[in-house]
C-alpha cells in the first residue's frame, strides 16, 4: 500500500519492514498520528532532548527529525525501517541514533515519546530503565491503539513514572500523559527469568524475549524431534529467541556448527549468555542479529529449524513465517532439510508443499505438527 503521512507542511513516504510488494498495511498507526497531532498543538521547547521508544518503522522519528531525537527499540526490523524511511524522505539514514534495547540511552531527556509494546514485561522493564534518564519536569507521552491498551499498562505508568492522565479516544487510539515524580524507590530493571528443561539445563530470558518464563509448548514439541547425530552438520535456527533450540541441537550433535538468528536484540543477548553458561564455545554456536536470511550465502546449510511466529507486534498473519520458509529454501544445500513446528490449524504443510514440492509430517498431536521439507534441486 502506497500511503503518505502528513505532518505539518510535510508529506512523508513511509514503508513497513520487511519490504514486500503490494504491502496491505501502513508503516504507522493512528497512535503515531495522535502523538504528532499533540506535538503540533503543543510544540516541544527549543533544544529539548527527545527520546522515542518502540517506533515501529521510524514514523515518529522521521516526522520529528528536526528535533534530533534518539530511538530506543528492541527490533532490528525497526532499525532497518528507520534507516530506509529517513533516506526515502531526504535525510541521511544515520541521522537519528538508534539504541538497541539491550543497551541504555544516555540521558537526560526532556521529551519522551513511548509506543506501547505487546509485552507488558518489556513495558515495565523499559519504564524502570527510563526513570534515571528523565530530566526534571520531563514531558512523557505514551500512545497506543485502544484495543491494544490493557489497564495494567497505565497502572505501570502511574506506579513507575508518576501521575498519569489519559486523553479521549481519537481514531481508536489514546494517549497517556505522565508527570515524572522523582524520589521513588524502585528497582533499576526487571531481572531475567530462568526456566529449566527436563534434563535440568537452565535458560535465561530477558523481558522482551518470547515465552520468557517458560518453555513454550511448540518449542517443547519440536525439541522432541530434532536430530541427534555425529555428522558435521551446518545448522540454522531461524527466529532463535533465547537459543533453546540451537543450543539443544548443538548438545545433541557434537560435530554440528549452529547459527541462530533473531531480530530481537534482547533475544540475541540472552542466547549468547545461555551459550556461555553451557560452555559450548563460540566456534560451534553463534548468534546473529538479523531480520532475515538475505546476508547468508545460498546453499550453505544442511538443516534449518524454526518455530515461526504468526504475528508481528500486534499484527497477526503468516507473512513472517512465509518469508522464513522462502528464505530457508535458498540457503539450504541440495538435500538440505527444513524442520518446523506450528499449530495444526495454520496449514503450513500447504505452503511448504507449494514451495519445496514436498512435505512430510514428522510428528503431531492435537495442537501441533512438526513438518519437514527438503531441497531436491537447485533453487531458481
Amino acid at each position: 500500500m502506497m500511503e503518505t503521512l502528513n505532518f505539518g507542511n510535510r508529506i512523508l513516504d513511509l514503508r513497513r519492514f520487511p519490504l514486500r510488494e503490494k504491502e496491505p498495511l501502513r508503516a504507522w498507526d493512528a497512535a503515531d498520528e495522535h502523538i504528532l497531532k499533540n506535538l503540533l498543538e503543543d510544540a516541544p521547547a527549543p533544544g529539548s532532548r527527545v527520546l522515542i521508544f518502540n517506533d515501529s518503522f521510524g514514523a515518529l522519528a522521521v516526522a520529528l527529525n528536526h528535533l534530533q531525537p534518539q530511538v530506543w527499540s528492541d527490533s532490528f526490523l525497526a532499525e532497518q525501517g528507520l534507516a530506509h524511511n529517513l533516506d526515502n524522505n531526504g535525510w541521511d539514514a544515520g541521522s537519528v541514533p538508534f539504541i538497541p534495547a539491550d543497551r541504555t540511552p544516555s540521558g537526560p531527556f526532556d521529551l519522551v515519546l513511548l509506543k506501547l509494546p505487546k509485552s507488558l514485561a518489556f513495558w515495565e522493564d523499559t519504564l524502570l530503565r527510563l526513570r534515571p534518564l528523565l530530566a526534571p519536569g520531563a514531558r512523557i507521552i505514551s500512545g497506543s491503539m485502544i484495543k491494544h491498551s490493557p489497564a495494567r499498562a497505565y497502572e505501570l505508568l502511574e506506579d513507575i513514572l508518576g501521575p498519569t492522565k489519559t486523553s479521549q479516544g481519537w481514531k481508536k487510539s489514546r494517549l497517556a500523559f505522565s508527570t515524572f515524580e522523582p524520589g521513588r524507590t524502585l528497582p533499576e530493571n526487571l531481572p531475567d527469568e530462568t526456566y529449566a528443561l527436563d534434563d535440568g539445563t537452565e535458560f535465561c530470558s530477558g523481558p522482551n524475549v518470547f515465552s520468557r518464563d517458560h518453555l513454550d509448548l511448540g518449542t517443547r514439541f519440536l525439541l522432541k524431534n530434532i536430530p541427534a547425530t555425529d555428522q558435521p552438520l551446518q545448522v540454522l535456527d531461524i527466529g532463535s529467541g533465547n537459543g533453546v533450540l540451537a543450543l539443544a541441537l548443538a548438545k545433541q550433535c557434537a560435530q554440528a556448527k549452529v547459527l541462530g538468528v533473531d531480530e530481537s536484540y534482547q533475544a540475541i543477548a540472552c542466547s549468547r549468555q545461555n551459550a556461555k553458561n553451557l560452555e559450548l564455545g563460540e566456534e560451534r554456536v553463534k548468534f546473529k542479529i538479523a531480520s532475515g536470511l538475505q546476508e547468508i550465502p545460498a546453499a550453505s546449510f544442511d538443516l534449518a529449524i524454526c518455530n515461526p511466529p504468526f504475528h508481528q507486534a500486534q499484527v497477526v498473519g503468516d507473512q513472517i513465517a512465509w518469508g522464513m520458509f522462502h528464505q530457508s529454501r535458498r540457503i539450504l544445500k541440495k538435500g538440505g532439510k527444513l524442520l518446523i513446528v506450528g499449530n495444526r490449524h495454520l496449514g503450513y504443510h500447504v505452503k511448504l508443499q507449494r514451495l519445496f514440492g514436498n512435505c512430510r509430517v514428522v510428528d503431531s498431536d492435537r495442537k501441533f505438527v512438526v513438518l519437514e521439507s527438503w531441497v531436491t534441486g537447485l533453487v531458481e
